[in-house]
């Protein structure tokens, strides 16, 4: 047996079974490195020191992050207490043509003994790529500044590409010059593209059919309801996007702690709505995925910016904006009618004042424009720009238009930065 596994079970404990005894928890440890990825943090880990069967995985990722016994803080593992220091990246070489490793995502649950293994993360996914040049699971070519490695998403069975820097003895460089919101520290630049990133999960990046819609929100743990409209889309991960100035007034009259339980309550009815669960009970059960992000008129905090976003994570609001959410609201932007691409075109606001819209600054195509009518033409690449609490992201988008003249996101690229932070063995009980 692989020595990552060896447990200190106490020699009688076959005895206490066959007794009746309730048994010890056992010792494990575990090959792991800590990395920054992104705007997160968590343990990446090679599939092979794992048990073998997926479903075996969770009680020894619920301990060696700290959340058994329903722990929020996991002080007794090396989570750290908050839905983005609470991840896990599972990485193996991959026998899939064309593709170097394959990652599987997982999701520690804070405060709960429970792991989602339902969507992607693509700020952990910025830390594959390097995690696997440091490991030698790919092998930059001799004298190359740069190694693209090809990830599988297992979660989402989607391909992402990642660009990394390399130094002159072949690693992957850390050190750099580029920076990003969320993150004191800069380093070398990641570019993470995300290719075809339509229908992770519901095989349609509008799953409805609709670009836009109303829903009828029963919140549990409040009286009466209300409407809300948003844009249900999937790409890279399902989102619920949710049009913040369609509920102004009720978001402003509430507590912080009740506007997350409204935001969450929209969120589960997405997730019915969009057919990833059959009930809001079920849908409240697997809080990963989709995700809600409220979307407002850009403030023009950042010059040219194309909207406002505050991203939810596991019920609570996310520090800065995932990586996925960076890709999902750039492919509303980027398609005519949605909640995204409607907001983008409302006034830029400056303490409360709207200003004309600047050469920087212009709105996403609407359908029958002649930018419209340039997108029939083939692929239409743009760049755009979304701010969040923390600061503001790009992302580049590439569209194309598919065989039967439809739309089709062919990529969206967000860069991070990535650190190796620790390496060792992890202790823990199960």
């Amino acid at each position: 047996m692989d020595d990552a596994w060896y447990s200190t079970s106490p020699p009688a404990f076959e005895h206490l079974l066959s007794m009746g005894a309730t048994p010890r928890p056992s010792v494990h440890t575990l090959p792991c490195v800590l990395m920054r990825a992104g705007t997160s943090k968590g343990l990446f880990i090679h599939k092979k020191d794992l048990p073998v069967q997926q479903k075996d995985w969770g009680p020894h990722l619920i301990s060696a992050l700290g959340s058994r016994g329903c722990d929020p803080r996991q002080i007794d593992g090396i989570g750290g207490g908050t839905s983005t220091t609470s991840k896990v990246a599972v990485v193996s070489p991959s026998t899939r043509p064309g593709i170097d490793v394959d990652f599987t995502f997982v999701q520690v649950a804070i405060g709960k003994e429970s792991v989602d293994f339902s969507g992607n993360c693509g700020n952990m996914v910025s830390g594959v790529g390097p995690f696997a040049v440091q490991e030698g699971l790919v092998r930059p070519a001799h004298g190359s500044s740069v190694c693209k490695v090809r990830v599988y998403n297992t979660n989402t069975k989607r391909v992402i590409i990642e660009t990394v820097e390399i130094d002159q003895d072949g690693q992957f460089k850390e050190d750099g010059k580029y920076s990003i919101p969320g993150v004191n520290m800069s380093g070398s630049e990641v570019k993470v593209s995300f290719v075809d990133p339509a229908g992770s999960m519901t095989g349609k990046l509008f799953p409805t059919g609709n670009r836009q819609e109303v829903l009828e929100i029963h919140p549990r743990k409040h009286r009466g309801g209300f409407h809300v409209t948003v844009t249900l889309i999937d790409a890279a991960n399902p989102f619920v996007l949710i049009d913040a100035t369609s509920i102004a007034s009720l978001l402003q009259t509430c507590s912080p702690d009740r506007q997350d339980d409204l935001v969450e309550s929209i969120r589960v009815a997405g997730a019915v709505q969009m057919g990833l669960a059959a009930d809001t009970q079920t849908a409240s059960r697997t809080r990963g995925t989709p995700k809600a992000i409220l979307l407002y008129p850009p403030i023009f905090r950042h010059e040219g910016a194309d909207i406002r976003a505050r991203a939810y994570s596991m019920g609570r609001p996310h520090p800065s904006l995932q990586l996925t959410g960076a890709v999902g609201i750039a492919a509303a932007l980027r398609s005519a009618g949605t909640v995204a691409e409607r907001l983008s075109r409302a006034p830029v606001l400056v303490d409360g004042l709207p200003l004309p819209l600047t050469p920087e600054r212009t709105p996403s195509p609407v359908e029958g424009s002649d930018e419209a009518a340039e997108l029939s033409k083939g692929k239409n690449r743009s760049e755009l720009l979304i701010e969040h609490d923390k600061g503001a992201i790009r992302v580049e988008t590439e569209m194309e238009r598919d065989e039967n003249d439809q739309e089709r996101v062919r990529s969206c690229a967000v860069s991070r930065t990535a650190r190796r932070l620790f390496e060792g063995r992890v202790r823990y009980y199960v």
